[in-house]
């Protein structure tokens, strides 16, 4: 009981000093505001309670042993906080971190070369001169060796660290404000992490790729086009009147004969076909001219086109007031349908002479026509035996709602 009593005071006299020490750190009328000291003093004061001897003989303290337990806890927490924020105020104090840049060293200092004057060129001369002389080949002994090595790491640190000069803003903007923690770390992990290419080369690289891909999936979708075409009949029997006319069809005899002349009809029946075949729109034939790279390229006379022709047609037409030519007619009728140039080559030629016939090139005509067709389109849809069967399955269902509130 008397060991516990003792060590139980001796605690208390070792806090009392630390005490004084974190009081004269954190008083009023030093760095601090004062609070800490404040809760230091009223958790010692409650803990030792009053227990003041001067004999060698300390009061009895077994009744406030439980007390005293809790109040032991409270201070480690309470020396552990004072001790965080110790070591906060001395980081912010020096200012540097140990896993960023150089360390807890400066890399100009490192390199033994003043901010205030700074030269690029003194950044490389510094580090051959230093690189050679701490290179680790020309060190003999262990403990030189490694000592050598550590300081060859920290003058190659300082080295990519000022020789760039986007990292040595960063790195200066550290040392200027080192209070920034947060800011600092990023900008630290940011060069470091992200790869240094050539913005342009990773433009061209995903352009290239997109074409690439354009031109692939343009492929497919001929191929698709091509492989339906050759699986009909009237394409077929066509494609063998061309190669008799030809004489591409020769008469085999025997099974491997008739084998190989089947393989080749195919083959010659594919090759006509796709030659004779005019595909447009999304299913033509896959082009260069239709990828993302192309258009890139060619935007310069791609831009000086359009401006020649729109230049050409305010003069002709709204300057002149000249009649419209067939292309032009064409233009107005593709642009009141708003179809782009692609959809509307898709349109057979006796579709386009039906347009020019009714002058769909103008707005009141071509209001008209599309009045009639919608019309025309509603009352096919009214005698179709499905679009009825739709409409009184609707008129059946009218009023028959799902709902959860009901009960």
């Amino acid at each position: 009981m008397l060991v516990s009593t003792t060590a139980t005071f001796g605690i208390a006299g070792y806090a009392v000093s630390m005490y004084s020490d974190f009081y004269a750190a954190f008083c009023p009328n030093g760095q601090g505001s004062g609070a800490l000291a404040f809760i230091i003093h009223q958790v010692l004061h409650s803990w030792v309670g009053g227990c003041v001897w001067q004999s060698d003989h300390p009061p009895e303290v077994s009744h406030r042993w439980p007390h005293i337990c809790s109040q032991l806890l409270a201070m480690s927490l309470l020396f552990a906080l004072v001790s965080m924020v110790a070591v906060m105020k001395t980081a912010e104090a020096v200012g540097l971190a140990p896993g960023l840049y150089c360390g807890l060293e400066n890399c100009y200092d490192v390199l033994g070369i003043d901010r205030g004057n700074f030269q690029k060129s003194d950044v490389s001369k510094s580090y051959r001169r230093l690189a050679k002389k701490y290179h680790p080949d020309k060190v003999i002994g262990e403990s030189k060796k490694a000592e050598a090595e550590e300081k060859f790491r920290l003058v190659a640190t300082a080295y990519e660290t000022l020789r760039d000069d986007e990292t040595r803003a960063d790195y200066d903007y550290y040392l200027d404000h080192p209070e920034q923690r947060a800011y600092n770390y990023y900008q630290y992990y940011r060069r470091r992490v992200a790869p240094k290419v050539d913005v342009r080369i990773v433009i061209f690289a995903t352009v290239t790729l997109i074409s690439v891909f354009q031109f692939l999936s343009a492929k497919h979708k001929y191929q698709e086009a091509l492989d339906y075409a050759i699986r009909q009949e009237k394409y077929r029997n066509g494609a063998r009147e061309i190669a008799k006319e030809r004489g591409l069809l020769s008469d085999a005899t025997g099974r491997k004969d008739k084998k190989s002349k089947r393989e080749n009809t195919e083959l010659i029946i594919r090759q006509i076909i796709e030659e004779n075949m005019d595909i447009r729109g999304g299913y033509r034939k896959p082009s260069i001219y239709d990828t993302l790279l192309w258009a890139i390229v060619s935007l310069p006379y791609t831009l000086a086109r359009c401006l020649i022709w729109y230049l050409k047609w305010f003069i002709r037409y709204s300057i002149k007031k000249e009649e419209y030519d067939e292309e032009a007619k064409l233009y107005l009728i593709r642009k009141n349908m708003g179809l782009s140039e692609g959809q509307f080559s898709c349109l057979s030629m006796t579709e386009q002479q039906c347009f020019l016939e009714e002058e769909l090139w103008r707005k009141d005509a071509y209001a008209e026509w599309k009045r009639i067709k919608e019309e025309e389109e509603k009352e096919r849809l009214a005698n179709s035996g499905r679009y009825k069967r739709y409409r009184r399955f609707m008129k059946n269902q009218a009023g028959n709602t799902l709902s959860f509130l009901d009960e």
